[in-house]
């Protein structure tokens, strides 16, 4: 087994882990200094993962679905057996504070479990014939060998999103971690040994990421990709997949716009708006991006959100009590600061921070509140990976859902009302894969998660997580 107290990361392909001379530093965003290293994997070993996961395919495909939930229940025990050591780990090298990397590992653990189960869900169904001598029936079988690329915001929760559900359903699984972001996926590597998954099934590689990308499309052994990240790598992905029909299934950007009605209650709306907005540093793909707020309500509302965000605690992760960590890295402090800037010289108002925070090593930002943001400005327009809510006033429900749905992202959505006709009329109209009403945090396991137009394709959780990774094959029987 890997040895996580040291500072040296390995990849941990085919049952070995692997050391090689070619290592990256891992920097901890909230000193800006690298804290360890993690060996980087090339061509030869990436394509020894390929063929040792085609090995491991037939026998994980025909173990039964129970004993592969078993296993995943296993990894699940491993995760909360080491829950503290794993959160440490999260917000070293991601720096979201030390709480929200629990509930991470927490949230990691009922992927599982449910997964875990739901593998034991997969149905076929039995199809009237038309014609007596034959009979019809629907098989799901596993894709195969699949290849998952995880990013750095949520570096364990949206691994596991992949794995879990690949591996329940049978099939093997190759994970890239994020290079910002690699030690999380070594101590799940270390869970998935630890737990018994058999040699081949799960490999987690630290590597180049256009190398992965490209060898998994190109190569027949590898069957499906599922990838999170930016619209821009997405396309990219779509246009390699050309060639070979890869199958693939996206969860790409967001601009996440929270809509907020005058019959809405209002301290639960802030506080909804805050954990919408605030969770992980607003480094999240459903972040809330854009606040709207209906205009008879606007004064009040930005007063007590302002007066919440002031009470927000910013600072090292590892520190307790803290709500906002610092930004990955000092380009993600670059795009944001330019942002603040962006909506000041188009007339919009910082009423709460809008500064890098001072006497700090790290790549922090103050929690920013910006008032009377133009609906062209960047932060508007573009996903914003940081603690920066611009706030926009509006008069009508009608008015609000088209400046909501012009955007060609459409991830998550966001709706503070009490009016039960309005929650339905939002539910159909609101293009977003993902919608909550008075909700902040509405993602959960049982529930399918992904985007619309150029959000992504395809979902991931849910049962039809699992179906992400089945064939549905239909069999003919003649001569009855």
């Amino acid at each position: 087994m890997e040895n996580s107290t040291t500072n040296s990361f390995r990849s941990y392909l085919g049952g070995k882990w692997i050391k090689t001379d070619d290592e990256v530093k891992v920097v901890d965003p909230a000193t800006a200094r690298p804290f360890a290293t993690a060996s980087k994997a090339d061509l030869a070993h990436l394509k020894a993962a390929l063929v040792a996961a085609e090995e491991a395919l037939p026998a994980w495909r025909n173990m039964p679905a129970r004993d592969r939930g078993i296993l995943l229940h296993k990894v699940a025990d491993e995760l909360v057996r080491r829950k503290a050591e794993i959160a440490r780990i999260i917000t070293l090298e991601n720096g979201k504070p030390i709480a929200q990397s629990e509930g991470e590992v927490g949230m990691s653990e009922d992927h599982l479990r449910w997964f875990a189960e739901e593998g034991r869900r997969v149905y076929g169904r039995t199809i009237p014939q038309n014609v007596t001598s034959k009979r019809h029936i629907v098989v799901k079988t596993p894709i195969g060998v699949v290849g998952a690329i995880a990013p750095w915001n949520f570096p364990l929760v949206l691994s596991v999103r992949k794995v879990a559900p690949a591996l329940a359903a049978g099939c093997p699984v190759i994970l890239k971690p994020a290079s910002q972001t690699p030690l999380s996926s070594v101590l799940l590597a270390e869970c998935m040994e630890a737990a018994g998954i058999p040699a081949g099934v799960f490999q987690m590689i630290l590597c180049d990421p256009v190398m992965f990308s490209t060898e998994l499309m190109s190569n027949p052994i590898c069957r499906k990709i599922s990838f999170t990240g930016s619209t821009r790598v997405g396309q990219s992905l779509i246009r390699a997949a050309a060639d070979t029909i890869k199958p693939l299934c996206l969860e790409l950007g967001g601009l996440a716009p929270v809509l907020v009605f005058d019959d809405c209650d209002m301290e639960k709306a802030v506080q909804e708006t805050i954990i919408a907005k605030f969770r992980n540093t607003g480094q999240s793909c459903i972040a809330a991006n854009r606040i709207y707020v209906q205009k008879g309500i606007s004064k009040e509302f930005v007063d007590r959100f302002v007066a919440a965000v002031g009470k927000l605690k910013i600072g090292p992760g590892l520190e307790p009590g803290m709500d906002i960590g610092p930004v990955v890295n000092q380009s993600g402090l670059d795009a944001a600061l330019a942002q603040i800037e962006d909506a000041k010289k188009r007339g919009g108002r910082v009423v709460a921070g809008g500064a890098r925070m001072e006497d700090s090593e790290g790549y922090f930002l103050m929690p920013t509140v910006i008032e009377d943001v133009h609906e062209d400005s960047l932060c508007m327009c573009e996903e914003t990976f940081a603690p920066i809510a611009p706030i926009s006033s509006f008069d009508t429900e009608e008015e609000v859902i088209r400046r909501a749905n012009n955007t060609p992202y459409g991830l998550s959505a966001y709706a503070m009302t009490r009016d039960m006709g309005r929650i339905f009329r939002l539910s159909e109209q609101l293009e977003a894969g993902t919608l909550g009403i008075n909700d902040g945090a509405p993602t959960t396991s049982q529930a399918p998660f992904g985007g619309v137009k150029q959000s992504g394709w395809g979902r991931e959780l849910g049962s039809e997580g699992l179906e992400a990774f089945l064939e549905t094959k239909h069999v003919s029987i003649g001569g009855v």
